[in-house]
């Protein structure tokens, strides 16, 4: 189900449908709105969206296939970013006439056309390190290395929801075909967050046991810093564990 209405029912069950534990997966603005409304209640993924872009290129990189991919992002939502992070001028210069070129080819061009001029943007850095440690600070939801030097530099970008290689590897086969998750950070949280996946549907307990004499030998240090916080019961429940 989709919809605010679906985290609702979900959250907090109908006559026809069981509440459930955890509810995941991206959505529009009013979906986040429910899904934080509803955290707590129910454990939420997260509030991905709306979608963005980096694409990290570099002279070699073709500025055709550039643009059309971050067209391919822009026309998810007026609020979505696309963002050229380059050390060519020139390559930046390039791909902006192709946008406006290949703007003019979609028949539908709207979104697309509202979100590049809201968060469309070149950066112009200094080098390819430079432009890796803007990337880094961008944590976006897509990094796409465009070219040799951007290409060389994989192994070091970390801070991404998914991190494409190659101008072969579009973030649209991230979308539909690859097969890694599609639900991914957005708005920075890659910096600290992951793609959806298998793990986070699993729950993890502890399970503590201690032996007699275990727990005899702990219990003074566990009574010293219950002390510490001025917590009594905390204290009187370790020293009781003591033996005689």
């Amino acid at each position: 189900m989709g919809g605010a209405q679906a985290v609702a029912a979900l959250a907090y069950g109908t006559e026809s449908i069981r509440r459930v534990d955890k509810i995941v997966g991206p959505g529009n603005v009013w979906v986040n709105a429910a899904k934080k409304i509803v955290a707590g209640d129910v454990a939420i993924d997260g509030v991905p969206g709306p979608t963005e872009i980096v694409v990290f290129a570099d002279g070699s990189a073709d500025p055709s296939l550039v643009a059309a991919d971050l067209l391919a992002q822009a026309e998810h939502d007026p609020m979505a970013a696309a963002i050229l992070v380059t050390p060519e001028p020139a390559l930046a210069k390039a791909v902006d006439e192709e946008l406006a070129e290949q703007l003019g080819e979609l028949s539908a061009p709207a979104v697309a056309r509202e979100a590049i001029k809201r968060f469309g943007v070149a950066l112009i850095v200094e080098d390819l390190e430079e432009g890796l440690r803007v990337a880094e600070v961008i944590a976006p939801e897509h990094l796409q290395l465009m070219g040799e030097g951007p290409e060389s530099l994989s192994h070091r970008a970390h801070a991404a929801g998914a991190v494409l290689v190659g101008s072969a590897t579009t973030a649209v086969f991230g979308d539909y075909v690859a097969g890694p998750s599609h639900v991914l950070p957005t708005c920075g949280s890659a910096r600290f967050a992951s793609s959806l996946g298998v793990e986070d549907f699993v729950r993890r307990s502890h399970c503590i046991r201690f032996s007699r004499e275990a727990a005899s030998d702990w219990s003074e240090t566990a009574a010293t810093l219950a002390d510490v916080e001025g917590l009594e019961a905390h204290a009187a429940a370790a020293r009781r564990r003591r033996s005689p």
